[in-house]
């Protein structure tokens, strides 16, 4: 699985910080030799437990976490850090662990590759996972991740609010209200909604969103754009009207609607 060096367009920041979570030695050795040739410092484990060690006691930057460990799962394991920080993690599921996948996404997992995967692929998610941190405001506490935004646009800190019928964005604040209900939204899902407030009655696709929202320059598997509408919409149709704001359009994307009343 060792791939060639990596391409000057994928170096690393020297000082970053990869935890690799698999309890395959040879698939860790692999991982940790190409994040290693781009740059990155690699911290690993082999288990759930000594993940979860480990990330409170190195603070890496983003976290490659395989679903299927000994002792504490990955889903566990993803769940707690989740509950703990807004680390970037990135999940290593085999083929057949849909349903694994699916709930690491709803847990708040912000992608995740499929076994066996190209490193090439690999280092580019890891790239385009730790843009989203580096895009956004320093020094926010676990209290102020939920609804987070990832990629504020430069303009962000002196634009108003954006106001669609009963649903107010605040993009500077990280805030998005339904009605006088604080919204709880991951970082990507606020992060998609404000991508998608931003123009309305516009076909999305899901290749331009993934571009535009989660950073990916290469074509990745789209289930993390469903998955990621599908808890988005729950919430912003939990008002009881029953409105949708988030429509499909089959075979392509989506597009957000202002409602009717």
């Amino acid at each position: 699985m060792v791939d060639l060096p990596a391409p000057q367009d994928l170096k690393a920041d020297p000082t970053t910080r990869v935890l690799i979570v698999d309890d395959e030695p040879s698939l860790r050795e692999a991982v940790r030799y190409n994040l290693l040739r781009a740059g990155y410092l690699v911290e690993e484990a082999a288990d759930g437990v000594e993940a979860l060690s480990r990330a409170r006691s190195t603070s890496p930057d983003l976290v490659i976490l395989d679903v299927m460990l000994p002792g504490v799962d990955g889903l566990n394991v993803c769940r707690t850090l989740r509950q703990e920080s807004d680390v970037p993690i990135l999940l290593l599921s085999a083929r057949g662990e849909e349903l694994d996948r699916v709930l690491g996404l709803e847990l708040g997992a912000d992608d995740y590759l499929t076994k066996p995967f190209a490193m090439r692929e690999l280092l580019a998610r890891v790239k385009a996972n730790l843009r989203r941190v580096q895009m956004s405001p320093s020094g926010r506490t676990p209290e102020d991740l939920q609804g987070a935004s990832s990629r504020p646009s430069p303009s962000d800190a002196a634009s108003h609010p954006m106001i669609i019928g009963s649903l107010r964005v605040d993009a500077s604040r990280r805030e998005a209200h339904l009605g006088d209900r604080l919204l709880t939204l991951k970082p990507k899902e606020f992060d998609l909604l404000v991508y998608l407030v931003r123009h309305p009655g516009i076909v999305l696709s899901r290749d331009a969103l993934l571009r535009e929202v989660w950073g990916y320059d290469v074509p990745v598997d789209t289930r993390t754009i469903d998955v990621h509408v599908s808890g988005l919409r729950q919430k912003l149709e939990s008002d009881g009207g029953g409105e949708r704001r988030i429509e499909t359009v089959r075979g392509y994307g989506y597009r957000f609607v202002s409602p009717s009343r």
